[in-house]
């Protein structure tokens, strides 16, 4: 063979060999920073299950009403305290057991605040008036980062499946999406 011939052929093997390196570690790159995300979804789980004391110790200093809801709330709270996601095996069905944890969180606190409506004292307390509004701040801060891992985990599904990233791709699983729950499709009944 020509020596000019090998030495090309070498330079494209090499110039592949980069090609594939950069590509998988961009994947790894955009898996990592979508793991990354999640984190922070659960930082924000997280910060709002420690708010959940104060608004129990708030609502029990100001109002002595049904027992049932202050012990519900904190038992979601327990349960959704339980549930871990494991970041190498982030998949459908941890993020919806992790869903369905906060799910119920939600939903004791949304019937916890309800019930507070009908406590003209409680909602006059200034302490229960800023815990509102820094749960409903969370709840914000919670959507923004579910939003952005959903981002993320698109952009990393999209390199993987991409030509010619697909090649290199190989094994690379795609990261889940946090979806929204069916209920959230309709909207809540309010009635006086």
């Amino acid at each position: 063979m020509n020596k000019g011939l090998i030495a090309i052929l070498i330079v494209v093997i090499l110039l592949g060999g980069v090609w594939t390196c950069n590509k998988h570690n961009s994947f790894v790159a955009l898996r990592e920073n979508a793991k990354s995300q999640w984190q922070q979804v659960e930082s924000q789980y997280q910060r709002r299950m420690d708010l959940i004391p104060n608004i129990v110790a708030t609502v029990k200093g100001e109002a002595n009403f049904e027992k049932t809801t202050l012990e519900s709330v904190i038992s979601a709270r327990a349960n959704a305290t339980q549930v871990k996601v494991n970041l190498d095996d982030l998949n459908d069905a941890s993020i919806a057991k992790y869903k369905a944890a906060q799910g119920e969180l939600s939903n004791t606190l949304g019937r916890l605040l309800m019930v507070t409506e009908n406590y003209p004292n409680l909602k006059a307390n200034a302490a229960f008036a800023d815990l509102r509004v820094t749960l409903e701040g969370c709840e914000n801060r919670i959507s923004v980062e579910r939003m952005k891992y959903n981002e993320m985990a698109r952009d990393f599904n999209k390199a993987i499946q991409l030509f010619p990233g697909n090649l290199v791709a190989g094994s690379m699983k795609a990261m889940p999406y946090f979806e929204a729950e069916e209920a959230a499709a309709k909207a809540p009944k309010v009635q006086f």
